[in-house]
């Protein structure tokens, strides 16, 4: 029988040292892999729920900016003097179409040119309703938002393909 030397002993340590560096450097590496993909998928939930979220907010907006309209087409036709209450809800639907604007645009950023535009003219188009609901005192308000529904209906569509493009996972 062959006895191991203290020189061989030294070198079979020395490999084992290697190779416990070598395995230790790797699983750093595969911890460090496994830790970045993790934080990409959190970032992509936090993105998507954020833009989820405005996709709800300006939808909220909307109908906020529905509902004040008919609130000064249905006091319009009752009001005995142009400084009715009804100055209170013109003030409001305004304010709902600027928060409105504000989110379209944010939604916008994520959009191409072509629908960035139509984000625009939904918001003017709004705003046009807001300013002519006075007049339309006593009439149908769903009839004012006929074509700013259109476009609503298509924005709100671009809000469901962009959630659903974006991955949870």
């Amino acid at each position: 029988m062959k006895t191991i030397g203290v020189q061989d002993s030294s070198r079979m340590l020395v490999l084992l040292s290697m190779l416990l560096a070598l395995m230790s450097l790797g699983a750093a590496f595969y911890q460090n892999y496994i830790y970045t993909r993790q934080l990409e998928a959190i970032q992509r939930n936090v993105t998507r729920g954020e833009y989820i979220r405005a996709c709800r907010d300006e939808i909220e907006a909307y109908f906020s900016i529905k509902l004040h309209v008919g609130f000064v087409t249905m006091e319009s036709a009752t009001a005995q003097s142009p400084s009715s209450p009804g100055r209170m809800h013109e003030m409001e639907g305004a304010n709902a179409v600027s928060r409105f604007g504000a989110l379209g645009t944010y939604l916008a950023n994520f959009q191409n040119e072509d629908i960035r535009y139509r984000y625009t003219l939904l918001t003017r188009e709004l705003s046009r309703i807001v300013v002519a609901a006075r007049q339309t005192a006593g009439g149908d308000p769903d009839k004012l938002f006929e074509k700013a529904d259109e476009m609503f209906t298509a924005m709100n569509d671009d809000c469901v393909k962009s959630a659903k493009a974006v991955p949870l996972n």
